[in-house]
């Protein structure tokens, strides 16, 4: 089969790609998929024109879905088809060679932290959650309890733990940067303490730039202790972005309103820099695009940057029907997005660590660089 010439701009097909998913004759092929657990779950990573794209492959659209990936080659080398047509020559990043390694105590380094796209190692500190305890308050997307309680996983990682893992991740992997997620636990500081030490445990093992994400904390001087343990910048995410969505779909969260959400994005960017501070937006649960975009031209004039991916329902929780929003529908919000970001001097290469800087759940980096181009 030949390779057809593509008149589908790369941003289109990956839009297509993430709303529609995508089916594999070979799914044991590269890195293995991600099931359940926290981030992009459900996924995975493809490396397609250069760029590394996380497609869903477990999801119900992603059944039925028109693009197909050829069995690949000894090299990881294959085709994306749609309709038996070969649309573009594709890749999957290798299983990294620190997952076949285990600490002193026989966790497996992939229970510690995972690769994520092709040079992401992330973590989600604390695999528990106050929210995810109750149905009447956990987030309606969310699958953070999924992987512990597979066993793929462990309920706290150390600052040792992650220092040790991280420092091969780099060694033997290459990886550039880490994000540090966690579940959000009891107390005022939202995660905000466990973050720190743990950012501590890995900058005293390696240099690598370290994103940490939680819900904003009650006290801003957190920002400047998550900053001096070496946190270089900062995930506070909205998911989505008006308080009547925030309530139906994410109930405990909303009681952390979006305006104090405003609060501490106008505190930490001070200490973090301009666009070192971000937040994590979710189209399709049903914020319209005039609300996404009005909400974007707010936080991009404070200097945060927002990563607009298309949402992606999980196997298991209760929006696993939900629909994934049209390609139409994103590439309406991407493409003003990324003039707005282009304009404002936040790019996503200028990012020193995190979603943003990984970019591949979002077609957004390709709008954005189709603009400086």
């Amino acid at each position: 089969m030949t390779t057809q010439p593509r008149t589908m701009p790369t941003e289109q097909l990956i839009n297509e790609l993430q709303s529609f998913g995508v089916r594999l004759v070979d799914p044991s092929a590269g890195a293995s998929s991600r099931r359940g657990g926290a981030g992009p779950s459900d996924h995975k990573a493809i490396t397609i024109d250069g760029m590394t794209v996380m497609a869903p492959v477990h999801t119900a659209p992603a059944f039925e879905s028109p693009y197909l990936i050829e069995k690949p080659d000894a090299f990881g080398r294959s085709r994306l088809t749609r309709d038996g047509v070969a649309l573009a020559d594709v890749s999957f990043p290798f299983a990294p060679r620190f997952y076949g390694l285990k600490t002193a105590d026989g966790t497996p380094y992939s229970h510690i932290a995972t690769l994520h796209g092709r040079d992401v190692l992330a973590t989600t500190v604390l695999q528990t959650c106050i929210r995810y305890q109750s149905r009447t308050k956990t987030c309606q997307f969310c699958a953070i309890g999924q992987s512990l309680a597979a066993g793929r996983t462990i309920a706290h990682k150390t600052p040792d733990q992650l220092g040790e893992v991280a420092e091969a991740a780099v060694r033997l992997d290459g990886v550039r940067h880490m994000v540090m997620t966690t579940g959000t636990p009891k107390g005022s500081d939202r995660g905000a303490a466990v973050l720190a030490e743990s950012a501590a445990g890995v900058k005293a093992r390696v240099d690598l730039a370290i994103q940490v994400q939680c819900e904003p904390p009650n006290d801003d001087g957190w920002f400047e202790t998550l900053r001096r343990s070496g946190a270089d910048a900062l995930g506070m995410h909205l998911e989505a972005v008006s308080e009547d969505v925030r309530r139906r779909v994410m109930p405990g969260k909303a009681t952390v309103p979006v305006s104090r959400y405003f609060e501490a994005f106008r505190a930490a960017v001070p200490v973090f820099g301009r666009g070192q501070v971000s937040t994590y937006i979710l189209a399709g649960l049903g914020d319209t695009r005039e609300e996404i975009l009005d909400v974007c031209e707010r936080l991009t004039a404070i200097g945060v940057y927002p990563f607009v991916v298309p949402f992606t329902p999980i196997s298991g929780t209760p929006l696993e029907s939900h629909p994934t929003p049209n390609p139409d529908f994103m590439a309406s919000i991407l493409r003003p997005l990324a003039k707005m970001l282009v304009e404002s001097g936040l790019r996503a290469v200028d990012v020193k660590a995190g979603c943003a800087r990984c970019g591949a759940c979002s077609a957004l980096a390709t709008y954005e660089r189709g603009r400086v181009a």
